[in-house]
């Protein structure tokens, strides 16, 4: 029996990559991610126009543009929030990134990262989700075994599952 090789490990030499839904944006992720995990915050609901989204958050240095100018990018800056950025395609509106100048970290939304042929995202053991955040303010309720946190994992009261 024998086993697949395991995909390289984030990093400059080996990137992980993703990019908007018409492809004018394209960015490259080099380090491991610092959290990934459900978030159910109302700014990613209302933003994102879904009930939670999967981020995953990279240090700001490990995240580059590959293909883009600042006229391919719309950034729209939370007036409650100045130190949150958020990005989206000009052209297709889809929405990329988020710049957290207060903790140093860019996130990214799982559903833009590149997909293998099957459609499978590209090294998603790396990447995938380990619990949900600002569950408090859930809009369904998500049985899945993954910790359910009020604010971000670790950092806030874990809650009930329910």
């Amino acid at each position: 029996m024998s086993s697949e090789p395991s995909a390289p490990s984030i990093s400059p030499e080996h990137p992980l990559t993703g990019g908007c839904f018409c492809g004018a944006l394209k960015y490259a992720l080099s380090a491991p991610p610092k959290l990934s995990g459900y978030c159910h915050c109302t700014q990613c609901q209302r933003l994102n126009g879904c009930p939670f989204v999967h981020t995953i958050h990279f240090p700001t240095t490990a995240f580059t543009w590959t293909s883009s100018t600042a006229a391919d990018r719309h950034e729209f800056n939370n007036p409650t929030k100045p130190h949150k950025t958020r990005v989206r395609c000009a052209t297709c509106g889809c929405c990329v990134a988020s710049h957290n100048s207060k903790t140093g970290s860019t996130s990214v939304w799982g559903a833009q990262l590149h997909r293998e042929e099957e459609g499978k995202i590209m090294r998603y053991d790396q990447v995938k989700p380990v619990g949900h955040m600002f569950y408090g303010t859930r809009i369904v309720n998500v049985k899945d075994g993954l910790g359910k946190w009020e604010g971000y994992p670790e950092q806030s009261a874990r809650m009930d599952e329910t």
